[in-house]
């Protein structure tokens, strides 16, 4: 090789020193620099391990600004290359080896072959395998949903795929308290950023529950959301970017940093509470002026809404819903307050669907008559299935044919004997007769895997201070909560219900107990009380705390070692929260709300919790908290039974409960028995009619079942597992077995690269089965969607790893010096990702493999 100064040269065993050239010469070594990397290599000029890089026409090359140049001829100047080239602009320009960029990538075959880039049998395997691997699950029909660390729960799946599959979907998820909305939420928003159809994302939730969110998010998910705050949004607002002017790239650099920048711009997922926006006019303005891909609103409830009257909160989520395409709102207790509020959180879904409270109140009168129609075509379905006699068949279709018209407007022919007909017409009987497609509400009676709840009441005899005489209005505020506006040390010292909690809980000791009040007040006073007077080891959760506060007093209830016995909460410390780890719940007092009482309860009675849960009720005596309590156990069954009829029902019976509580000495039997009565024929209605309704709509057993297998086979038929041990071989990241399906990984000595995605430089510990991971919270769960994977697959596709291989093989009937070429093509889509065309289009690679003649 005759070597001159200035030449260039590649690495054939360090290919990441970039493009080097030759500075010095003497006697049998080379000196040659690799500027990119600011290091100087000497070799052995006879057996160096490097290549000479010659361009070949038509080849695109930089030069050393990085202006890029077409290569059209060459030329040889005392043996260095110069290119003559066109630039951008189409002008003719010579540019001399010496200037060219030391940043240079091989990226073709040919370039890598022909600079000595290239790796082993290993490396083209890897690739192949990656390929097939990508167009296998391009294809995938449960595409988006592998990666949560999540039990598999057939409503929770069937949800998430159903919705998670429309462009911009708009519904209500309103799944009753335990079942697990957060989790339906987290996989429909997985997977519309999997696939492409949402990258800007807003959640909207209620302050206490922003670190909860958080944690879930990228605990569950793998998503990485960014917490704005009204601190954060200033310190966004203020930063001030000064520029060289005489700098380069200053066009660049203003079109990355412009002035009045929105902060919302600042990132692509963020977590706020619902109050920054609602409480900072020029804050909502700006999250008004991003498009959003999808928004999460969280305790929808909360939105209030009358035909008179539109809280503050409402009026943002109508206009950042009205702007913006994808919408989820979440609420366990839809109807909490009342028709109205559940009619003006589905206008916002779909204001054209829902236009009219009055109509909305007309149609529900018709649920059950729809249901009537619904169950005749379910009924048909299965005896179409089980080979029924025409006869009964018959009877049925006549039924439907004369109850059908009354419900369907311009209803298409349809073919009674076909199955796929009859489950078409069940679905849009459903979606135009019910809240149909935007509202998917799943019920305890349905789902199983809940504790039995147990109820302890303790009647204390009430205090005469308790008893002084107040106004009608003031009487119901006074005698269901007495210690409100009492002195601290008073109803401290008077209250028997202080003393009996002390007791209780010293009683309960190991066992945790979670502590509800209805106002703050009471709360802290409560905490600061065990804490400092009785010995008891307690911590607090009320409003007015920062969110870092409440997340530490959640965190030091949640420690089994060294943290509190007793978490004492505020009404806020119901919503959201999850306390299953405990089986205690004391409510100290009782609100004038069935629905409070169900949040309440459902901290701690959720879908995998283990054991009983033991509610534990202390009240006055001959007061008006005795009624409450009796009118809710006696005439709800409300602690031992879920019930979703109870605002309804106290809608209903509201006058005389109001009486009955200004009257405590009597004992109000009649109004018990009314109770039971219509609490009982309401529960029935709501089951046959609109409960039935929805869960037709919510969950569909033989598909979730379906998906679930689909998810299980994929998991376990370990083609991962195989393909990432080879992946850890190749680019040299250390990994030895843990135990069964899981393994430690490392930085290795000898990487391919100092980077390899999600390593952290003191290992992981991974897993590919999910019962592990679930109960490991240590050991991370890998699926073939974990941002790890994920990533590495887009560095085999991207980089040269496999792209130029060389190998030799050993085969009776092959000449000796063969050469065989062997080559993969894949078919790219260059399209938005939100068109999915990959799903259509997929990679199938297809491989080849020629000899120097041409034979395949």
């Amino acid at each position: 090789m005759n070597m001159v100064v200035g030449q260039r040269f590649v690495s054939h065993t360090e290919s990441n020193l970039g493009l080097g050239i030759v500075i010095e010469i003497t006697g049998r070594i080379v000196v040659i620099s690799f500027p990119a990397v600011n290091e100087i290599r000497n070799y052995a000029k006879d057996n160096a391990p490097i290549s000479r890089i010659v361009y070949a026409v038509g080849d695109i090359i930089t030069n050393m600004n990085g202006q890029e140049f077409k290569v059209q001829n060459i030329e040889s100047q005392n043996g260095l290359v110069i290119y003559n080239c066109i630039n951008e602009q189409n002008k003719p320009q010579k540019l001399s080896e010496l200037h060219l960029n030391c940043f240079v990538h091989f990226t073709t075959p040919r370039q890598r072959l022909l600079s000595g880039q290239f790796g082993g049998n290993s490396a083209f395997s890897l690739r192949f395998e990656a390929l097939n691997h990508l167009h296998r699950l391009q294809q995938s029909s449960i595409s988006g949903l592998l990666g949560a660390r999540i039990d598999l729960l057939p409503h929770q799946i069937y949800i998430a795929n159903e919705v998670a599959h429309r462009h911009a979907p708009r519904v209500l998820l309103a799944d009753e308290v335990g079942l697990g909305k957060t989790i339906e939420a987290g996989l429909i928003l997985h997977q519309q950023i999997h696939s492409g159809r949402a990258s800007k994302v807003l959640i909207l939730v209620p302050d206490s529950l922003v670190h909860q969110w958080l944690v879930e998010m990228l605990r569950r998910f793998n998503l990485a959301f960014s917490i704005f705050d009204k601190t954060r949004i200033e310190a966004l607002e203020s930063i001030v970017y000064e520029f060289d002017e005489e700098d380069e790239d200053i066009e660049q650099l203003r079109k990355d940093f412009p002035e009045n920048a929105n902060p919302f711009d600042s990132e692509q997922k963020i977590l706020c509470s619902l109050s920054l926006l609602s409480e900072n006019p020029k804050i909502q303005l700006q999250a008004l002026e991003i498009d959003w891909d999808l928004i999460i609103v969280d305790e929808a409830h909360h939105l209030e809404w009358s035909p008179h009257q539109v809280s503050i909160e409402y009026q943002c989520i109508e206009q950042l819903a009205a702007k913006n395409c994808g919408l989820l709102l979440l609420t366990a207790t839809p109807e909490q307050a009342g028709i109205e509020g559940h009619f003006a959180r589905l206008r916002l879904l779909d204001p054209d669907r829902f236009y009219s409270l009055d109509a909305f109140k007309e149609e529900q009168l018709h649920y059950h008559a729809t249901n009537d129609i619904a169950n005749h075509i379910i009924q048909l379905i299965s005896f179409l299935g089980a080979g029924a006699s025409t006869k009964e068949c018959k009877k049925i279709e006549s039924c439907i044919q004369n109850e059908l018209p009354k419900l369907l407007k311009n209803y298409d022919s349809i073919d009674f004997a076909d199955i796929q007909s009859l489950e078409k017409l069940l679905d849009r009987l459903v979606d135009q007769q019910g809240t149909g497609r935007v509202l998917f509400r799943n019920t305890r009676s349905s789902i199983q895997g809940f504790p039995e709840r147990k109820v302890h009441a303790y009647p204390l005899d009430c205090p005469e201070d308790y008893l002084d005489s107040s106004t009608h209005e003031e009487y119901i505020k006074n005698r269901l909560f007495p210690e409100f506006n009492q002195p601290e040390n008073t109803w401290l010292n008077q209250d028997p219900r202080v003393e009996w909690l002390v007791q209780h809980l010293k009683n309960l000791k190991p066992a945790k107990a979670l502590i509800i009040c209805h106002h703050a007040s009471t709360c802290k006073i409560i905490d600061k009380h065990l804490n400092l007077k009785c010995g008891i080891r307690s911590t607090a959760f009320y409003p007015g705390l920062s969110i870092v506060e409440r997340d530490r007093a959640a965190a030091y209830f949640s420690d089994d070692e060294s943290g509190a016995q007793v978490l004492v909460c505020s009404e806020i410390g119901s919503e959201g929260r999850n306390f299953q780890f405990a089986h205690h719940l004391v409510l100290f007092d009782l609100p004038l709300n069935p629905d409070l009482i169900e949040q309440r309860i459902g901290r701690l009675d959720r879908i995998g919790q283990q054991q009983t849960i033991h509610i534990h009720v202390p009240y006055l005596k001959h007061s008006a908290q005795q009624v409450l309590f009796n009118w809710y156990h006696q005439g709800l069954n409300l602690f031992e039974q879920s019930c979703s009829a109870g605002y309804a029902i106290y809608q209903h019976f509201s006058e005389q409960l109001t009486e009955a509580l200004n009257q405590p000495e009597y004992e109000a039997i009649e109004l018990l028995q009314q109770t039971t009565l219509y609490a009982e024929k309401l529960r029935q209605e709501m089951h046959q009619g609109r409960d039935k309704l929805l869960e037709l709509n919510s969950c569909k057993p033989q598909v979730a079942t379906k998906i679930i297998e689909d998810l299980l086979v994929e998991e376990n038929n370990h083609l991962l597992a195989d393909f990432m041990i080879k992946v850890f071989d190749e680019m040299g990241v250390e990994n030895e077995v843990h135990s069964k399906d899981t393994w430690v990984i490392r930085p290795g000595e000898h990487m391919q690269s100092e980077y390899f995605p999600g390593l952290s430089p003191d290992g992981n510990t991974i897993t590919v089965d999910r019962n592990k991971a679930l109960s490991r919270e240590d050991i991370e769960f890998i699926s073939w969607e974990h941002p790890m994977i994920q990533e590495v697959m887009e560095m085999i596709q991207e980089n040269e790893l496999g792209k130029a291989s060389v190998a030799t093989i050993s085969v009776k009937g092959l000449p000796p010096s063969t050469i065989l070429l062997e080559s993969l093509y894949t078919v790219e889509t260059l399209a938005p990702r939100d068109l999915q065309l990959e799903r259509y289009l997929p990679l199938n690679p297809q491989r080849f493999l020629f000899s120097l003649d041409g034979k395949n």
